[in-house]
């Protein structure tokens, strides 16, 4: 069998109900304590704390803070035996202080601290990839055969049921949680590091909760690559659609870092799937204060909220998508967009008092891959105010338009009519400036481009989207929700955001544009750093670290660095990294170049010149060559 590829093909439309009528997906009923999960209750929302089971006083402090903070469930970590233990006095103390928060322990490499821990809390968290003991795996190559992998199989059924039986004799709900870059040896010898692999992974487990009649459970399947971890949970409600299985999903972007970055880049992956009518409960990942990631979550879980009744998308039939694949889509370049050319952010100057000449986007010198800008020393040209309010920034080429512009057409959905599909048959260099009114504004614009691949039709694209923010972090995780989707779909050579209120400068709207874009893997043009939240694991001061790692690489361009407080995922989950800052132990570091340890356990004052050190010899090879 080749990687990539299910063990049981899954039909590729199936993961969600209506391309173009909203609904949630419906599930099962999952019991969290008191607290009901599913398709007929509210998203719930979630966090973690960042101290250790063991620190009982700490732990206790930090579950109330988030509580009070309207967080409607809270993970603590649990690796050791005697973290489990203390999670009975954790729970115990709670319960006198009348915080009745369900507590849910996060278990790695140890199923007898998962045993241990469904005793007390309301729901245990598990990965599939490393549940049971490593010490016991067979060598990749024994994975060949057949009857290995059964054996294995057989092994982690075993394990599982102990788990099992003790979470149904106290009333404890699991979660599946599989993570890209912690697959399995035996899952990595077939599928490889991919979405197909993690949706097998966690299918093995789901398949024995249905055999043995255990449905409270929920299952994630997160990434710190928006794209692996949408086409993972799609591939995953595929699958589960095929089986019968109708368990609820947990959404997260893992290690999705801090500040503008770590939102934009949430929202791009949890709103893309919260726009298909997936997800039951979510937690956004950020390397802050767990009590930072509660307005957070809350504002994209309000967001798509009211998208039931939305105006009627008219069907699409014999559509080409392919969910599971970020295809670009085709396009004819005119204008510096479209073509080959990166995705452009189109800056909306209608409503800005930007002067004469505005400063260049600070994203000029880019390095070179095939979704980086080639022109590595030239700046982006220079945002002016032209009157026709808007200008494209894209390679060095200015572009202003306005309505009356011959070269641009000016539309939304219900405007595609056979008329205008002849003008654009007709005039294959126009470029469509594709706006939307509706509630479920992503379903219509999605639906034109399948209507424009359906003609035939390769125009060049500018997805808008309007707003009324007068806070940058609102408009940021809206954007992103909305535009992000599309993007990941592969749809789109262009984005412009329209903003009315002019208390958000163009300049922060221009940057928050490029991250999106970034975030949704489709034009790299700063460093992106990949950081986890901190739990109880983290050995160093993560925001701190974070913090310096960004001061002193704030100079380098188009690199994705890692900073990871533990090796339990750490050289996992930073699997598409350039470089990586992981906690070894205490003061102690190891650094990585991809999946390779460079440097390991050095002393955590030496580990940031370190790495610079290391970026810049490997930069100095390679201009050599």
């Amino acid at each position: 069998m080749t990687k990539n590829t299910p063990s049981n093909p899954v039909d590729t439309t199936s993961y969600c109900a209506d391309l173009f009528e909203y609904s949630r997906r419906p599930t099962n009923e999952v019991r969290v304590g008191s607290l009901a999960i599913g398709s007929a209750w509210p998203v719930r929302i979630q966090t973690m704390v960042t101290s250790p089971a063991a620190d009982i006083p700490a732990t206790v402090e930090q579950c109330i803070q988030v509580a009070e903070a309207g967080a409607e469930l809270v993970r603590v970590t649990a690796p050791t035996l005697r973290d489990a233990e203390a999670l009975k006095q954790i729970r115990s103390q709670l319960n006198a202080a009348g915080c009745d928060i369900p507590l849910v322990a996060d278990i790695h490499f140890n199923p007898s601290a998962a045993i241990v821990a469904a005793q007390y809390v309301e729901k245990v968290r598990i990965n599939p990839g490393n549940f049971t003991d490593r010490q016991a795996r067979l060598t990749a190559d024994d994975f060949t055969l057949d009857n290995n992998w059964s054996r294995d199989l057989d092994r982690l059924r075993t394990q599982f049921l102990k788990l099992l039986a003790v979470c149904r004799q106290h009333g404890a709900a699991l979660r599946i949680g599989a993570n890209h870059g912690s697959l399995s040896r035996r899952i990595m010898t077939r599928y490889g590091d991919t979405p197909a692999g993690m949706t097998e992974s966690a299918m093995e487990f789901l398949r024995i909760c249905k055999d043995e009649n255990f449905s409270n459970v929920l299952v994630s399947m997160k990434a710190s690559n928006t794209l692996v971890m949408v086409q993972a949970y799609r591939l995953l409600t595929a699958a589960m659609n095929a089986e019968g299985m109708m368990y609820p999903l947990h959404l997260g972007v893992t290690e999705a870092g801090d500040a503008e970055d770590g939102r934009t880049k949430s929202a791009v992956g949890i709103g893309t799937l919260m726009a298909d009518g997936l997800g039951d409960t979510i937690r956004v990942s950020l390397t802050e204060d767990p009590v930072n990631e509660i307005p957070v979550a809350r504002s994209i879980v309000e967001y798509f909220s009211g998208r039931r009744n939305h105006q009627p998308i008219a069907t699409v039939n014999n559509h080409q998508f392919n969910p599971f694949q970020q295809v670009k889509r085709p396009s004819i370049a005119h204008a510096h967009i479209g073509g080959t050319h990166p995705v452009a952010v189109v800056s909306d100057l209608t409503f800005s008092d930007a002067p004469a000449h505005c400063k260049s986007h600070p994203s000029a010198n880019l390095s070179s891959d095939k979704n980086t800008d080639t022109q590595a020393s030239q700046p982006l040209a220079d945002l002016r105010y032209y009157p026709a309010k808007a200008h494209c920034i894209a390679d060095d080429d200015p572009c202003a338009f306005n309505s009356d512009d011959p070269r641009f057409v000016f539309c939304n959905y219900q405007q595609f009519t056979p008329e205008l599909a002849d003008q654009l048959a007709r005039c294959s260099d126009k470029i469509i400036v594709l706006d939307s009114d509706n509630a479920n504004a992503i379903a219509e614009q999605r639906a034109f481009f399948l209507r424009l691949a359906a003609a035939g039709l390769h125009n060049p694209v500018i997805i808008r989207r309007r707003y009324n923010e007068d806070q940058l972090e609102q408009l940021i995780l809206k954007a992103s929700c909305d535009l992000g989707a599309l993007l990941l779909d592969g749809f789109g050579d262009a984005i412009m955001i329209s903003n009315n209120n002019t208390s958000i400068p163009v300049q922060s709207i221009i940057s928050a544009s490029f991250g999106i874009l970034q975030a949704a893997r489709v034009r790299r043009t700063r460093t992106e750093y990949i950081a986890c939240p901190g739990c109880g694991r983290t050995l160093f001061d993560l925001r701190q670290t974070l913090s310096e790692v960004k001061q002193a690489t704030a100079n380098l361009k188009a690199l994705r660095i890692a900073v990871m407080g533990c090796i339990v995922n750490g050289p996992g989950e930073m699997a598409d990294a350039d470089y990586g800052y992981v906690g070894a132990g205490h003061g102690r570091v190891t650094l990585y170049r991809r999946h390779e340890a460079i440097k390991k356990n050095i002393p955590q004052q030496d580990a940031i010149q370190e790495l610079l050190t290391i970026i810049a010899a490997d930069k100095a090879a390679a201009d050599q060559n």
